[in-house]
């Protein structure tokens, strides 16, 4: 098999993050302190990937550039396509065909995140040298995602992918595409070959489904740790509680008359006055706590402030501040440089999705 290339899809709206995605790209929304989409790029560098093209929108695309520059720094080079308008999957495909070639390739979702990252399973894909390596795990809502339909096969085996259906009202199967896909050159044609589906989108899964009625051998993968899409504010801070247990303790900022409980990071330059952290939690480099508690599962990004509050299993990207609530501010996400602070009256708890530059007085 010829060298893989990488293709990963950061364009899109990210309509179900907003009002955070208003004004920044919904893969540079930080989990554990990183970006979604640098997680993608690790992976495809530690598979060996050496050359890779991310597909930008035309609002956010900019940004993703200057945030992921030319990929010298992950140890591989990034080509940046731009897709006009988001009309699905395969389109993407399409727009990169003159990147990609005549090489296979693993398309790679930019917001999805995958326990242990490719590199077992594009070896599997040299290996087995199917047409297309598709990843499948089991969800409770089937009704929500492509879902897959299997042959029959002896126990402890997996049979061939049979069918595919994009969003079900009634799935036949809870084995739903993960967001890492694995295709030969044949998968230019099959996108040529397919309609628009209702919405308007040339639909991964129908373009798959024609490898599988051209007796072209699509093979599953049935992933057993955990993947995350991290297109909603529930499935972001899972996904960062699941990053920030896999984290190693480091204590590099500064503690005054301070603690820390359990695996925590805090970054150089950070300073912490009278405060008690408890991990997992990551606190970013240059930020300021003082008389505060930060709990479990709580990302605090660069340059944040937390005076006189209590901050939970939460997100705050970079600048942002709490201060002075008498309730624990948990479950919440907040974007860069957002302002919460004590009003008049106080409830005794918020959760709360904001986006950049707010300025939010609590009553």
């Amino acid at each position: 098999m010829e060298s893989l290339k990488g293709l990963i899809l950061s364009g899109g709206k990210g309509t179900r993050l907003r009002p955070i995605t208003h004004t920044s790209a919904k893969q540079l929304i930080p989990v554990a302190n990183k970006p979604v989409l640098f997680y993608g790029i690790e992976a495809m560098a530690d598979a060996g990937i050496e050359e890779v093209g991310i597909i930008i929108a035309p609002e956010t695309g900019p940004e993703i550039e200057v945030a992921a520059g030319d990929g010298s720094r992950f140890g591989l080079r990034i080509t940046y396509i731009v897709q006009d308008e988001p009309l699905g999957l395969a389109h993407a495909v399409l727009t990169a065909e003159p990147f990609l070639g005549a090489s296979p390739f693993v398309m790679y979702l930019g917001d999805n995140l995958l326990q242990g990252g490719i590199s077992d399973l594009v070896s599997a894909f040299r290996e087995h040298e199917p047409d297309a390596l598709i990843l499948l795990t089991e969800v409770p809502d089937p009704e929500n995602y492509g879902v897959a339909e299997l042959s029959a096969a002896p126990p402890g085996e997996t049979g061939r992918v049979t069918r595919l259906v994009e969003k079900p009202s009634e799935p036949a199967t809870k084995l739903a595409l993960v967001g890492v896909y694995m295709f030969t050159p044949s998968m230019h044609d099959a996108a040529r070959a397919i309609e628009p589906s209702a919405r308007g989108e040339l639909e991964i899964t129908d373009a798959i489904q024609h490898l599988v009625d051209q007796g072209r051998r699509v093979e599953p993968h049935i992933v057993n740790g955990w993947w995350k899409d991290t297109g909603r504010l529930d499935d972001m801070l899972e996904a960062n509680r699941l990053i920030l247990d896999t984290m190693p303790e480091r204590v590099e900022g500064e503690l005054i008359d301070s603690q820390v409980e359990g695996r925590v990071v805090i970054e150089p330059g950070a300073r912490l006055e009278r405060t008690t952290v408890r991990g997992p939690a990551i606190i970013g480099a240059g930020a300021k706590l003082r008389d505060a508690y930060v709990g479990p599962y709580t990302a605090i990004g660069e340059g944040c402030e937390i005076i006189g509050s209590e901050v939970e299993h939460s997100i705050l990207l970079t600048g942002s501040s709490v201060v002075e609530l008498d309730g624990r501010l948990e479950s919440s996400l907040l974007g860069r440089n957002v302002t919460v602070r004590r009003g008049t009256r106080q409830p005794r708890a918020y959760r709360l999705l904001v986006g950049d530059n707010s300025d939010i007085s609590i009553l």
